[in-house]
């Protein structure tokens, strides 16, 4: 292949399982794809400083027009806003493709993506490409600075921003795998959590104030380590699926079977699914903490606003 390709590598997602794989992922992705420049993130990421996003920025600088997210969920979200970085458009700056190393890969199950590494290789080299929508989204950081994101698969708000934060500090639990440790951290949290009034609105003229344990804007339809949160999403549709589950107890997550693993929990009385393009979000009380989830990364609390930006990222999957 002519076109360069510059890989993102987190060498410390997975708990390190993509630093002590990548020298044998790189020989496998260039006899796959020809040459394949890795740029390495420095350090964990915070609301003001991603990592791979700058690497992204850099490698469409340097003309790269495949890159490849070498890392979890949060690794491919700060990619893809390193692709947009220096858009007027709310257009990528390249193709992305994805070589998960993380612990949840909730993003690659909506394109039913392999989970081994040479099945995405494969995928990858097959050249086989499909555009779709992202979200842009604006927020409140935790030092109460403005700031916006895009994102790939599903910003959230309640429950999940709090379990972010839980699976991010976690150590242990992360060698069981992804999705031991989402619901582990889950279950500690939810013992702590309680639903807190939201005023949400839409473009569709929905305006309530809600009793939010998990509000999921999704654009894809897996998040926590492979809860299918919005089975009926699509990210070509250029519509979100809101999906808010209110008053939620821990006898709602963990005690109705596979429901949040097979996607039957939006059938309950307490779920309700809107489809929209916009979504407003504050809390009623603007005392009480109401903390964001953007694929898996836990950048700030409301009040945000999500907004869907139409065919604007193209995958080689």
């Amino acid at each position: 292949m002519t076109d360069k390709t510059i890989a993102i590598v987190n060498p410390a997602s997975g708990g390190g399982r993509a630093g002590r794989a990548w020298p044998e992922l790189h020989k496998k992705l260039e006899a796959a794809l020809g040459p394949v420049t890795a740029l390495f993130t420095d350090g964990p990421a915070t609301p003001n400083h991603l990592p791979a996003a700058n690497l992204a920025r850099q490698a469409v600088d340097q003309g790269a027009s495949l890159v490849i997210a070498v890392g979890g969920d949060g690794t491919i979200n700060e990619t893809i806003n390193g692709l947009f970085a220096d858009s007027t458009s709310d257009q990528a700056g390249a193709t992305l493709a994805l070589l998960n190393t993380g612990t949840g890969g909730d993003f690659r199950k909506t394109f039913d993506l392999p989970a081994d590494f040479e099945g995405c290789i494969e995928r990858i080299a097959s050249g086989t490409t499909r555009t779709i929508d992202v979200g842009k989204m604006s927020f409140e950081t935790d030092d109460g600075k403005r700031l916006t994101r895009y994102f790939n698969n599903i910003a959230s708000f309640g429950l999940s921003g709090a379990v972010d934060r839980a699976v991010n500090r976690a150590t242990f639990s992360k060698l069981f795998g992804g999705s031991f440790t989402y619901q582990w951290a889950t279950l500690k949290t939810a013992l702590r959590f309680k639903p807190l009034p939201v005023r949400i609105r839409t473009d569709t003229g929905f305006d309530e104030v809600i009793n939010v344990g998990i509000a999921a804007i999704a654009n894809g339809r897996f998040f926590g380590g492979g809860m299918m949160m919005a089975p009926g999403a699509a990210p070509d549709d250029a519509i979100f699926d809101l999906v808010i589950m209110r008053d939620t107890t821990l006898g709602d997550l963990f005690g109705g079977g596979a429901a949040l693993q097979d996607g039957t929990h939006i059938e309950g009385e307490k779920v309700q699914v809107i489809r929209a393009k916009w979504i407003e979000a504050e809390p009623a009380d603007a005392k009480a903490p109401i903390l964001l989830d953007i694929d898996g990364e836990a950048p700030g609390r409301l009040p945000a606003r999500f907004e869907i930006v139409p065919a604007a990222l193209t995958l080689r999957i």
